[in-house]
């Protein structure tokens, strides 16, 4: 005699979590076909391992699939916006839109951290307010609209949420510290600073590159920076500072 297999037992929302949920759909403007999606991109680790037998599921999976697609939809729209930068300048731009301070805000703007379940440890230790749990939920929140509702709801939804973010870039220019430094240098020395990579650091998901500057074969600053562009700007910026007596 042949047995079913056996399947594991999830938690139905009761009504009170139900309510919330809708809320939350009201709140972003998307309804979802499967609220249990939903429900798990609000429920952190530390209530999943507090459900019946820990077999809840928690926001993690979804965050890894929302990280992805909030990238993805930043380069499309930086890639079209800016039709003049170079990749390192894209990589730079984005960096300043994809972050966990960005997302904290968002988060926020979204009141996620109400509807948010936690463990009663994760709940005692503040987690609801903490930027990086904050920033985690709103990738899962976007993790789950592209599985309910495809990648062109997804994208408007990252779009519609990150577009201040990206209209800021247009009036905070990031200073360019290299052609400030050379004029500086020209002026005062008769030459031109050499800019040369030195190094890297830290693991290969989060590397930063390291520059130097140099005048005359001796360094006079020093900076780190995720692009190659990036880090030579931090090391021209360095060299300011001491050309300027700061």
């Amino acid at each position: 005699m042949s047995q079913e297999p056996e399947t594991a037992e999830s938690e139905e929302p009761s009504h009170e979590r139900l309510a919330q949920l809708a809320e939350m759909e009201a709140r972003i403007d998307v309804r979802f076909r499967d609220r249990s999606l939903l429900d798990e991109a609000l429920t952190h680790g530390s209530h999943a391992h507090e459900g019946r037998d820990g077999k809840r599921l928690s926001y993690e999976r979804l965050e890894f699939l929302g990280d992805a697609i909030v990238n993805a939809v930043a380069a499309d729209i930086l890639f079209r916006r800016y039709p003049d930068a170079s990749e390192g300048d894209l990589a730079q731009l984005r960096s300043r839109v994809v972050s966990e301070p960005a997302f904290a805000r968002l988060a926020r703007r979204l009141e996620l951290g109400k509807y948010i379940l936690l463990g009663r440890g994760e709940e005692k230790a503040g987690g609801r307010t903490r930027n990086s749990l904050l920033s985690d939920v709103f990738e899962a929140l976007v993790g789950a609209v592209y599985v309910d509702s495809g990648y062109g709801v997804a994208h408007a939804f990252v779009a519609r949420w990150i577009i201040d973010s990206i209209e800021e870039l247009d009036t905070h220019e990031s200073p360019d510290y290299k052609s400030q430094l050379q004029e500086i240098v020209q002026q005062r020395e008769r030459r031109l600073p050499r800019y040369r990579i030195s190094g890297q650091e830290g693991p290969d998901h989060d590397r930063a590159f390291v520059a130097v500057v140099e005048l005359g074969g001796r360094v006079v600053g020093k900076g780190k920076g995720r692009s190659k562009k990036e880090a030579e700007q931090a090391a021209a910026e360095s060299a300011l500072r001491r050309y300027q007596g700061s």
